[in-house]
C-alpha cells in the first residue's frame, strides 16, 4: 500500500469508506465523460485544421486574382478612380456578424458575412473601366468571404485548442492523482477495518475463555457445596463424623460401566 502521502487523511469506518467509494465511482464516470469530451474536441480540432490549411492555400489564388483585378481597374479606368468609388460608396454593404456554436459544451465563435442595404452599380456608369471595376469589386468580395471564413477557422481553432488543454489536463489530474489517491484511501480503511475486525474476534475469543473457566469454576464449587450438604446430612443422620459421612458418600458412588 502507498504511502500516507498518497491517501486521503480519514478515519477508517465503515461510513467514510461508503463515502470514499461513490467518490472513486464518480471521479470513474467524470474521467470517462472527459476523455470521450477530448476525443471529440480533438477530431473537431483535426477538422479545423485541415479546412485552415486548404483555405490558406485557396486565399493565395484569391488575393491574387483580386491584386490583379485592382491593378487592371487602375490600368483601364486611371488613377481617379479611388476618388469616383469614394464618391458612390456612402456604408458598407458588406458586414460581419459574430455567433456561437456549441461542440462538446465549448463555445466556438463563427464569423459569417452578410449584405446590407442594395448594392450601388453607379460605377457602371463610368466613362472609362466601369466593367472592370466591378469585377474588381467581384474579386474583392470573394477575398473578403475566404477572410472571414479564415478568421472564424483561426478563432475556433485557438479556442479548442486551449480547451482541449484544459480537458487533457482534468484527464490527467483524475486518472494520475484523484483516483490513484481515492484507490489507496479505500485499501487503507479496508485494511484497517481487516485489523480491527482480527482484533475484536481474538477479545471475543479470550473473553469467551475466560467466562468459559469461571463457569467451570462455578460448577466445580457447586458441586463441592452440594456435597458437603449431602455429608453433613449424612452425618446428622447417622451420627457419625463428617470424615465417615465423606467415606460412606464415596463407597455409596457406582464404578463406571464400560460398554
Amino acid at each position: 500500500m502507498s504511502g500516507s502521502g498518497q491517501r486521503l487523511n480519514v478515519v477508517p469506518t465503515v461510513t467514510v469508506l461508503g463515502v470514499i467509494k461513490a467518490r472513486l465511482i464518480g471521479a470513474t464516470r467524470g474521467h470517462a465523460l472527459l476523455k470521450k469530451k477530448s476525443d471529440a474536441l480533438t477530431v473537431q480540432f483535426r477538422a479545423i485544421l485541415k479546412k485552415i490549411v486548404s483555405t490558406k492555400e485557396s486565399m493565395g489564388d484569391i488575393m491574387k486574382t483580386s491584386a490583379f483585378s485592382l491593378t487592371e481597374a487602375k490600368y483601364v479606368a486611371g488613377d481617379n478612380i479611388k476618388h469616383v468609388v469614394l464618391e458612390n460608396v456612402q456604408n458598407a454593404s458588406l458586414k460581419v456578424r459574430s455567433r456561437q456554436e456549441n461542440v462538446a459544451g465549448v463555445k466556438l465563435p463563427k464569423f459569417e458575412y452578410f449584405t446590407e442595404g442594395d448594392t450601388k452599380n453607379d460605377l457602371t456608369g463610368l466613362a472609362r473601366g466601369g466593367q472592370q471595376v466591378q469585377l474588381c469589386r467581384g474579386a474583392y468580395i470573394k477575398a473578403i468571404e475566404v477572410l472571414v471564413e479564415l478568421a472564424s477557422l483561426q478563432t475556433s481553432f485557438l479556442t479548442l485548442d486551449e480547451a482541449i488543454k484544459t480537458t487533457n489536463r482534468r484527464v490527467n489530474a483524475l486518472e494520475n492523482v484523484v483516483k490513484p489517491r481515492l484507490e489507496n484511501t479505500i485499501s487503507y480503511i479496508k485494511g484497517e477495518l481487516d485489523e480491527l475486525e482480527r482484533e475484536d474476534f481474538f477479545r471475543l475469543k479470550k473473553i469467551q475463555g475466560f467466562k468459559r473457566k469461571e463457569v467451570e469454576k462455578q460448577l466445580a464449587a457447586a458441586r463441592l457445596f452440594a456435597e458437603d450438604q449431602v455429608v453433613e446430612k449424612i452425618s446428622l443422620q447417622r451420627g457419625i463424623s463428617v470424615n465417615a459421612a465423606q467415606n460412606f458418600l464415596a463407597a455409596e458412588k457406582d464404578e463406571d460401566i464400560i460398554f
